[in-house]
């Protein structure tokens, strides 16, 4: 259930606009975004804006969640298309590009989070419960070893993708990810 009041139709596309605008800024540039910024190329005032997204913290945190719940939806998406085996795979390049995506917004994330723990743990349990869906369906359907936990699975991509921050071949990400990949393949 979302926290977002029901709005008028053109508050709607503004707030809309000013989430795409922004998820593009704080995905494409590093510190320099303002929300000023963000504003005049949404096409909005700033006091639009500030209507919609109180502060920078707030904005940040409405962009992660919208990024989050279409990375999840992602997953239910791929099951239906591909083996658990090949569907997992996907999601996890789909969860690495989240994650790169988000480094402009990394300081002011730590922030809000800090301040609210349960952001945090939230969204630790929706991965769960994503990979969860994932896993069970592998053993269903033979792709997926039956004695991975969801809990192991998520610490392990999350390292990997933390471990991965600084690294300067591109590819390796991919290595890394096809490693744990076959770590999930049945005996």
């Amino acid at each position: 259930m979302s926290n977002v009041p029901l709005l008028r139709a053109d508050a709607t596309r503004n707030r809309e606009r000013l989430l795409e605008v922004a998820r593009q800024q704080f995905s494409e540039r590093t510190s320099s975004v303002t929300l000023e910024g963000i504003a005049r190329l949404a096409g909005v005032g700033i006091g639009t804006l500030y209507r919609h997204f109180a502060t920078r913290e707030a904005l940040v945190e409405a962009v992660y969640r919208s990024e989050l719940d279409a990375l999840m939806a992602d997953g239910e998406a791929l099951l239906a298309e591909h083996s658990a085996f090949q569907a997992l795979r996907m999601w996890m390049d789909r969860y690495v590009r989240f994650v790169a995506t988000k480094h402009a917004m990394h300081d002011t994330l730590s922030s809000a989070f800090t301040s609210r723990v349960g952001s945090a743990l939230e969204t630790r349990s929706r991965m769960r419960t994503s990979i969860a869906h994932f896993l069970s369906a592998g053993i269903a359907d033979r792709t997926i070893r039956a004695d991975v936990g969801e809990d192991d699975l998520v610490v392990s991509l999350a390292a990997s993708v933390l471990a991965m921050k600084l690294a300067t071949d591109q590819d390796q990400m991919q290595r890394v990810l096809d490693l744990l990949m076959e770590g999930l393949r049945p005996r």
